[in-house]
C-alpha cells in the first residue's frame, strides 16, 4: 500500500481520473519522446466518453504544448486492464511511428501502465483494516500514529501543506460568484448559502455553514481551480468541509485536524488498495462513499473516537453509499457531483457521532463493506460508471421530461 502522499494530491479540476491523470500521462510521454514530429493519443471507454466535459484534452494539449497533436476518441472501446485507457503514439518528420505507449488513469490523478502497476513503492506491511486496528490494540497506539510509523514525521510538514490549500479551496469557493463553464450554466452557490447561513439560528446555521463549505470546494473543482484530491476531484469538498467546520466548531489547533488528516487518508488508501476509487471503474460510490468514509473517520477521531469507533463510522460512510451510480450531465463534473459532496459532509458528521454513541461493535467490518464495494462496481454496466449513457445523464438532460 502507498504512501498518503500519492492520494492527497494538490491539482487543478475538474476531475483527477479524467483531467490530472492524463495530463500527467502527456507530460511523461513528452520526457520519453521530446522531438516527435507530431503526436497521437486516443482515449477510450470513460475517457473517450466524459472526456469533452471533463476537458481531458484540453489538459492533454497543455501538456503537450506547441506539438502537432490528434486527439481520437473511441467511446465505445474499453481496454481489460481499466476504462480510462489512453495510447499515446508519436511520429517521426516522415509519419513513421517511433514509439506507442498505453498508459490507464485508475483514479485520484494516478497513473500506471501495462509494466507498472503502482506509482510508487509500498510503504505499509498491514493493508486491511482488522490487521491495523489489531495493531492499534496490542500496541496502545491511534490509527494516525500507524501513519506516523511507516510515513516519518516529515508527513506532517506535507499534511500541513494539504491543509492549507484545502482551506484556501474553502475561501476562494466562498467569494468567487458567477457561472461554471459547461453546458448546464450552472451558478456559483456557495457565496449565497454561506451568506444566508447568518440568517439561522443554530444548529441550521452550522449545518448551513458546512454545506456552503463543500459547496466552495467542488464549484472551485468544476471550474478548473486549484484544489486537493480526497480522495479524487469529484469528491474533494467533503472532507475539508467536515474538518473546516469541526475546527470552526471546536476551535481545534491545526497540528489535530493534519491527525485526522493521517486517518482520513489511511482510510482512502485501504480503500484504493483494496477496491477503486475511480468512478469510472466502481460509480460514484468509489469516490464519494470513499470521501465520506475518510471524512467519517476523521471526525470521529476529532471527537475523540477510539479506533474502533472511528473504523465504524468510515464503514457506514461506505455502507450507504453502495450501489451509488456515476452518471453526470454532459460529463460534467458538477451535478449531480458538487451535492453529493455537500451531503457526504453532512453524512460524516451524523456517521461520527452515531459511532461515538456506540462502542465501536457492530456488524458490517469496513473491509467487508470494501469487499462489497469492489463487487458492486464490478456489476455496475458501464453506463453507469462515468460514461454518461444512463442515469441522470439520459434523463437529466431530456428536455421533453
Amino acid at each position: 500500500m502507498e504512501s498518503i502522499r500519492e492520494l492527497y494530491r494538490i491539482g487543478k479540476g475538474p476531475s483527477s481520473s479524467h483531467t490530472m491523470g492524463p495530463k500527467k500521462a502527456a507530460e511523461r510521454f513528452l520526457l520519453m519522446q521530446p522531438d516527435a514530429g507530431s503526436y497521437r493519443v486516443t482515449l477510450y471507454g470513460s475517457l473517450a466518453a466524459t472526456g469533452k466535459g471533463h476537458l481531458t484534452g484540453v489538459a492533454i494539449e497543455e501538456a503537450l504544448a506547441h506539438k502537432k497533436i490528434e486527439l481520437v476518441w473511441e467511446p465505445a472501446i474499453f481496454l481489460p486492464k481499466h476504462p480510462n485507457a489512453l495510447k499515446f503514439e508519436c511520429f517521426n518528420s516522415q509519419n513513421k511511428l517511433i514509439q506507442a505507449w498505453t498508459a490507464y488513469s485508475i483514479g485520484g490523478g494516478a497513473i500506471i501502465d501495462d509494466v507498472t502497476e503502482k506509482e510508487s513503492q509500498s510503504i505499509y506491511p498491514l493493508t486491511n483494516m482488522k490487521e491495523i486496528l489489531d495493531w492499534c490494540e496490542k500496541n496502545g497506539k491511534q490509527l494516525w500514529e500507524y501513519v506516523e510509523m511507516h510515513e516519518g514525521k516529515e508527513i506532517w510538514e506535507f499534511l500541513g501543506q494539504i491543509w492549507n490549500q484545502m482551506t484556501l479551496s474553502i475561501k476562494n469557493g466562498l467569494t468567487r460568484e458567477g457561472t461554471l463553464p459547461g453546458e448546464l450554466n450552472l451558478p456559483r452557490k456557495a457565496p449565497s448559502y454561506f451568506a444566508r447561513s447568518g440568517n439561522f439560528a443554530l444548529p441550521q446555521k452550522r449545518r448551513s455553514q458546512l454545506f456552503a463549505y463543500a459547496l466552495a470546494v467542488s464549484e472551485e473543482n468544476a471550474g478548473g481551480g486549484t484544489i486537493v484530491t480526497a480522495p479524487t476531484c469529484g469528491a474533494s469538498g467533503a472532507l475539508p468541509a467536515a474538518l473546516y467546520h469541526q475546527q470552526k466548531l471546536y476551535k481545534i489547533p491545526d497540528q489535530t485536524i493534519h491527525k485526522a488528516l493521517a486517518t482520513a487518508g489511511l482510510i482512502g488508501n485501504l480503500v484504493k488498495f483494496n477496491a477503486s476509487i475511480s468512478g469510472a471503474e466502481a460509480g460514484c460510490q468509489a469516490e464519494i462513499g470513499t470521501a465520506c468514509a475518510m471524512a467519517s473517520g476523521a471526525v470521529t477521531q476529532l471527537l475523540g473516537g477510539s479506533p474502533f469507533q472511528i473504523e465504524y463510522a468510515a464503514e457506514m460512510g461506505i455502507e450507504h453509499h453502495l450501489g451509488l451510480t456515476c452518471d453526470p450531465l454532459y460529463g460534467l463534473v458538477q451535478v449531480p457531483c458538487i451535492e453529493r459532496n455537500a451531503f457526504a459532509a453532512a453524512r460524516a458528521l451524523n456517521h461520527a457521532s452515531f459511532a461515538i454513541l456506540s462502542d465501536g461493535r457492530h456488524v458490517i467490518s469496513f473491509d467487508q463493506v470494501v469487499k462489497t464495494l469492489k463487487q458492486t462496481g464490478a456489476d455496475l454496466p458501464n453506463l453507469y460508471k462515468e460514461t454518461s449513457l444512463g442515469g441522470l445523464a439520459v434523463f437529466g438532460t431530456d428536455s421533453t421530461k
